[in-house]
């Protein structure tokens, strides 16, 4: 559920890229558009989708817009817009002009993403997905969510360092257990929802109810040997879960054909 700060915040920046680029359509998905938006904790993620491609002129304009947004508004500094051209919509595996982390780079937009956007994107400006956004059939999920595992988070493992910081265990827990459920039956849930898929899953309650105080309630002081070892659980529970959700299944493919 949003507040009104951030549906001002939103509304200031739709109206914003309407005067700076030729915009088409305005998207949000993740948890704002999946009713799990928690104000101040969760990001904001839009799309934006335009006429063309942006100019040099243009993509220097919008960083200008998100940077001045950002220091005037907090909360915009979790707003994240990603910039693709109706023309480029097709090729999933096709990088966009993207505002995240407070700097300009480009990323694709994901089969998840356009799942949500699908599934449940809200429609902020324009024409809505189904018009525009080729749909991912579940074949096309399953493989993305997996390659996601594999060749990202199983990597990441190996760096122990990063997992010392709130992001990456929120991130690398939350994402199996969404995983696994996708795998299990095509369905994208909420980080709520994937708590509870962790609990199933026997991931260390410690590590859940931290991250779900954290996301939800009041989060507790934590000293460095709590960081420390919520790491060190955190890596020994992802080390064989990661693998044996990525094994390939039976007889195929991991994932549905949904």
């Amino acid at each position: 559920m949003t507040d009104r700060t951030t549906e001002h915040l939103v509304d200031r920046f739709v109206g914003g890229l309407r005067s700076a680029v030729p915009l088409v359509s305005a998207w949000a998905h993740g948890s704002l558009a999946g009713g799990d938006y928690q104000p101040g904790r969760s990001d904001i993620d839009l799309i934006a989708v335009l006429d063309r491609p942006c100019t040099a002129v243009q993509e220097q304009l919008l960083g200008e817009m998100h940077e001045s947004l950002n220091r005037a508004v907090p909360l915009a500094s979790g707003l994240h817009c990603t910039y693709v051209a109706v023309t480029e919509l097709d090729d999933p595996a096709r990088t966009h002009l993207t505002w995240a982390h407070e700097e300009l780079f480009h990323r694709a937009v994901t089969p998840v993403t356009r799942r949500e956007l699908h599934a449940f994107g809200r429609v902020l400006y324009g024409r809505p997905p189904a018009g525009l956004l080729p749909p991912v059939s579940g074949g096309q999920l399953a493989a993305f969510v997996v390659e996601d595992l594999r060749n990202f988070w199983r990597p990441a493992l190996d760096h122990p360092e990063r997992w010392t910081r709130d992001v990456w265990v929120d991130l690398g827990l939350l994402t199996l257990a969404r995983a696994t459920a996708t795998l299990r039956d095509g369905s994208l849930i909420t980080k709520a929802e994937a708590l509870d898929v962790l609990v199933e899953l026997g991931a260390p309650a410690d590590v859940v109810d931290d991250i779900r105080r954290r996301r939800y309630g009041t989060p507790r002081p934590a000293d460095q040997r709590w960081i420390s070892r919520r790491a060190e659980l955190t890596l020994a529970f992802l080390r064989p879960a990661i693998g044996e959700v990525t094994a390939p299944a039976p007889g195929g493919p991991a994932g549905p054909e949904v």
